[in-house]
């Protein structure tokens, strides 16, 4: 079967952002540096990667991991805004920035720990060549993700975005062009594999795509890859704890040898560890 690769573009737009709470405002913290470190993700492949590093390397580290995971894109992030969470992993910084935006919050970027390529998939074709003329395709209805989306079917020749449009402000009204006058459905993220049986394609989230037991060679017909792609998910902080040590020792192991083979054993090329470029 054949398949489409594309390299997503670098266009990011910083977003202000505007600061949240002060400490005491929050729940009740820590001392910093001391106890469990408290971890949001969602299940795969945050939690997976995140229960790896707590067996293997968090007890050599002296680093106590306490993780919980979710299964949507915005509970982790008010958790670790309101001081319920020390550190989430589960998202890029694109949706971050943009969390920060609509929810004044000032969460940061922690570092950069692996990349789960965005894909098109679909159960009624098996090329993106036989995607006929009005096919529907459901996109996540995140404005990040949903802009995200569009590049990609744009890079793979499936529609054109209007000069200057950019994820900010963005809707479906600007693609230009839609030679193959598809169909466009919004629906949430975590819906999207379920909408598979519904429409023509989906364009669904790795974590998503793997909980469904989406096959990442066989069943998506349009992928992203590495190269200059700037949808990097992230281990992500609050600004009066991103300097916490327990937070910098997460990051570390995140980033150590033996959590790139982790992944790389795992995924098999459908999560790329940043650490490993």
């Amino acid at each position: 079967m054949r398949r489409s690769v594309i390299v997503a573009p670098v266009a990011l737009a910083l977003l202000a952002a505007t600061a949240c709470g002060a400490p005491s405002e929050r729940g009740s913290e820590t001392t910093e540096g001391e106890g469990p470190l408290s971890v949001g993700a969602t299940a795969v492949p945050a939690g997976d990667i995140l229960r790896f590093v707590e067996s293997e390397l968090a007890p050599g580290a002296g680093l106590d991991l306490e993780i919980t995971e979710y299964s949507d894109y915005i509970a982790p992030n008010a958790a670790l805004a309101e001081g319920q969470l020390d550190v989430n992993l589960y998202q890029h910084e694109p949706f971050l920035l943009e969390y920060n935006e609509g929810n004044g919050t000032d969460l940061v970027a922690v570092e950069r720990i692996y990349l789960p390529p965005l894909g098109l998939y679909s159960k009624s074709v098996d090329e993106l060549s036989e995607l006929e003329a009005g096919s529907e395709i459901a996109l996540p209805n995140d404005p990040t993700n949903e802009f995200r989306a569009l590049l990609l079917l744009e890079e793979g020749g499936l529609i054109t975005l209007a000069e200057g449009a950019d994820e900010a402000s963005f809707s479906l009204s600007d693609i230009e062009e839609n030679p193959f006058d598809l169909d466009f459905r919004e629906v949430e993220a975590a819906q999207l594999p379920r909408s598979l049986d519904d429409v023509d394609a989906a364009i669904v989230n790795n974590n998503y795509a793997q909980e469904a037991g989406l096959d990442f060679e066989k069943d998506s017909i349009l992928l992203e890859v590495v190269e200059d792609n700037p949808y990097v998910n992230i281990l992500a902080a609050r600004p009066d704890n991103v300097d916490d040590p327990r937070v910098a020792t997460l990051a570390e192991l995140l980033t150590s040898p033996e959590t790139v083979r982790f992944i790389e054993e795992t995924y098999q090329g459908s999560v790329i560890p940043v650490a490993s470029e």
